[in-house]
C-alpha cells in the first residue's frame, strides 16, 4: 500500500538572535534562522526523503511567501498553508542557548497561529493524502483555542486512521493561559500512537510522576532508563491508542561537557541507544525536533525499532553541531557518522 504524506502541523516562527553582549546594536545586525519544532521536523523528513508536508499559519504577504518559497525549495510541500491574520511569531534567543533557557524572549501573541480557531480549517481536506500527523505540546500552550484547534486536528486525523504523533515539549513561559499543562495535553495524547519527550515532561504533561529518588543529573544511567521503561508503560496503560513512546536523556556538565542517549518503548520491550559525548556544541536549538523527525523516518519506513533508534539518536546529536534551527544533514551522512562512532 502507498503511503502518503507526513503533515507537521504548528507555527511556523522565526529565531532571532541578538549576541549577550549588545554588539548587534552596534552592528545593525540581527542573525535569524526560520524555525518552529514542527517545521523544523518537516524538513528533516523532506531531506531524507520522506513526502513532507507543513501546515501553519501566516499573514498574506510578500515576507510570508518569501519564507514558504525558502521551505519548497528544501521540498516540503506547504500547499495546506494558511494565510490569514496580521503577524508571524517570533522568538529571541541567543547563540547556542536552550529554549529552557530563562533568557528566551517569546513574542507570538497575535500571531496568525495563535489567532486560530476551530471550525475554520476542513480537516478532511487537510488531511487528503496523508498517512502521518505530527504536532506537539508547544501549541496547545498558547491559548485556549489553539489547543483546541489541535484536538479538532489530532481527533480528525486518529478517526481516518493516520498515525498521529506529538512531542512533549514543555516551555513554561507559555503556559499563561490559566491552564496547566496536564489539565489539557491528556485530551490530545489520546489520539496519538506515538509519544516522544522526557520522562519529566511526561510527569508535567501527563501527571506521570518521575520516581523521588531521581535528582535531574545526579543519579545513574541504570536508574533513568528504568524510569523511562517505567514511565513509558504507564503512558501505554492510560492512553490506548499509544504504541510506541521515546525519551531523550541530555546533560550538561559545565566541565565534562554534553552526554546524550535516548530509549524506545515498542512491542513491549525497551530499547536503548548508543550513548554520546562531546566537550563543546555549536547550537542546541531543534536537537530535539530531529530526535523526533527520526523517530518519524524510522518508524515510516519500517525499521526494526533498534534501528529506528539509532538514526533518530545519531541525527539529534549531529544536529548539536550545526548552527540552525533545522538540520541540513542528509540520512546518508548521519548513517555514516553513526557507524563511525559506534567503531569508536
Amino acid at each position: 500500500m502507498k503511503k502518503g504524506k507526513v503533515l507537521s502541523f504548528g507555527e511556523i516562527l522565526l529565531r532571532i538572535c541578538p549576541d549577550t553582549n549588545g554588539e548587534w546594536l552596534q552592528d545593525n545586525s540581527l542573525p535569524f534562522y526560520v524555525g518552529g519544532a514542527e517545521g523544523n521536523v518537516a524538513t528533516a523528513l523532506a531531506l531524507w526523503d520522506v513526502p513532507s508536508a507543513y501546515m501553519s499559519a501566516m499573514p498574506d504577504n510578500m515576507m510570508a511567501k518569501q519564507i514558504a518559497a525558502y521551505l519548497e525549495s528544501n521540498r516540503v510541500d506547504v500547499s495546506k498553508m494558511l494565510y490569514n491574520g496580521e503577524r508571524i511569531g517570533l522568538y529571541y534567543l541567543p547563540k547556542g542557548k536552550d529554549l529552557k533557557n530563562a533568557g528566551v524572549i517569546y513574542d507570538r501573541n497575535y500571531s496568525s497561529f495563535s489567532n486560530l480557531k476551530t471550525g475554520t480549517i476542513d480537516w478532511d481536506e487537510v488531511l487528503k493524502d496523508v498517512s502521518w500527523f505530527n504536532f506537539s505540546a508547544i501549541s496547545p500552550a498558547l491559548n485556549q483555542n489553539v489547543a483546541d484547534v489541535c484536538k479538532e486536528a489530532a481527533e480528525a486525523a486518529s478517526r481516518k486512521n493516520i498515525t498521529v504523533s506529538i512531542d512533549l515539549n514543555y516551555r513554561a513561559k507559555l503556559w499563561q493561559y490559566g491552564k496547566q499543562p496536564h489539565d489539557v495535553v491528556p485530551e490530545l495524547v489520546k489520539y496519538c500512537n506515538v509519544v516522544m519527550g522526557n520522562i519529566w515532561a511526561a510527569e508535567k504533561m501527563l501527571g506521570i510522576p518521575v520516581d523521588a529518588s531521581i535528582i535531574n543529573e545526579n543519579s545513574t544511567k541504570e536508574h533513568y532508563l528504568l524510569q523511562a521503561e517505567n514511565t513509558s508503560k504507564a503512558i501505554l496503560q492510560q492512553f490506548d491508542k499509544v504504541k510506541t513512546v521515546a525519551n531523550t536523556f541530555r546533560f550538561d556538565h559545565a566541565e565534562q561537557g554534553i552526554n546524550y542517549y535516548t530509549a524506545l518503548f515498542n512491542d513491549n520491550k525497551l530499547f536503548v541507544s548508543h550513548e554520546y559525548f562531546a566537550k563543546k556544541i555549536v547550537d542546541k536549538v531543534g536537537s530535539g525536533d530531529c530526535f523526533m523527525g527520526g523517530i518519524i523516518y524510522g518508524l515510516y519506513n519500517e525499521l526494526s525499532s533498534q534501528e529506528t533508534l539509532e538514526f533518530a539518536t545519531a541525527a539529534a546529536y549531529q544536529k548539536l553541531f550545526i548552527e540552525s534551527d533545522a538540520t541540513k544533514m542528509s540520512a546518508e551522512e548521519i548513517k555514516d557518522k553513526l557507524k563511525i562512532e559506534k567503531s569508536l
